[in-house]
């Protein structure tokens, strides 16, 4: 059993003008298929009246009633035969796209690392060994622990971050577990989660 006005959207006829309602396009679709020009000229000044007040704030805007006109032409598909108080002709660019914007989606190489670590795992690849190498991959190790928390949902692996490490500098950066030390680092709580959440 179907029942009219319950149901689906996706199965009803699509609106090209959706604002304006299903029961403004059977106006039009109605004033369409009149036969005397003199009523169907009269019609679609009733509708463009009542377009008017589905949009009051506009009232004061000249080149709004320019606009409904062009509505109502496309609404009918420039089927509808009347007098037209004002040119159409452009009236069909209103439904022209823009086209469509290729954004560079570059594919970071380092996961959830990001790119600054990406940079950072560039030098340590090429630095030499001294007390500045150390440091940063001191420095680097442990936001890379950090980075897993956040991502991890709080599971904390160190094997994972030698891992990752000794991965992303080409096998130069070897982290001895037995000796190395990370910084304290602890998983969020819940409310904290739902914070970095919000902030994204």
């Amino acid at each position: 059993m179907k029942i009219k006005g319950l149901d689906y959207n996706t199965q009803r006829e699509h609106l090209v003008l959706p604002e304006y309602g299903r029961e403004v396009q059977q106006m039009v679709d109605y004033c369409v298929g009149l036969k005397s020009r003199a009523e169907r000229q009269r019609c679609a000044n009733t509708i463009i009246a009542v377009m008017e007040r589905m949009m009051p704030h506009n009232y004061e805007n000249k080149d709004y009633r320019q606009k409904l006109w062009d509505h109502l032409a496309l609404m009918s598909g420039f089927q509808l035969d009347i007098d037209y108080p004002c040119d159409i002709t452009e009236a069909h660019n209103m439904l022209k796209k823009p086209a469509p914007m290729r954004y560079p989606m570059k594919r970071i190489p380092v996961r959830h690392y990001g790119n600054m670590m990406f940079e950072v795992f560039e030098l340590l690849k090429n630095m030499p060994n001294g007390v500045e190498r150390t440091e940063l991959t001191r420095l680097a190790a442990n936001q890379m622990k950090r980075d897993l928390v956040l991502w991890g949902h709080g599971s904390i692996d160190n094997e994972k971050v030698a891992s990752d490490l000794a991965d992303y500098t080409d096998c130069k950066i070897q982290l001895d577990l037995d000796t190395f030390k990370f910084d304290r680092t602890e998983a969020p709580t819940r409310n904290q989660e739902r914070r970095q959440r919000r902030r994204k």
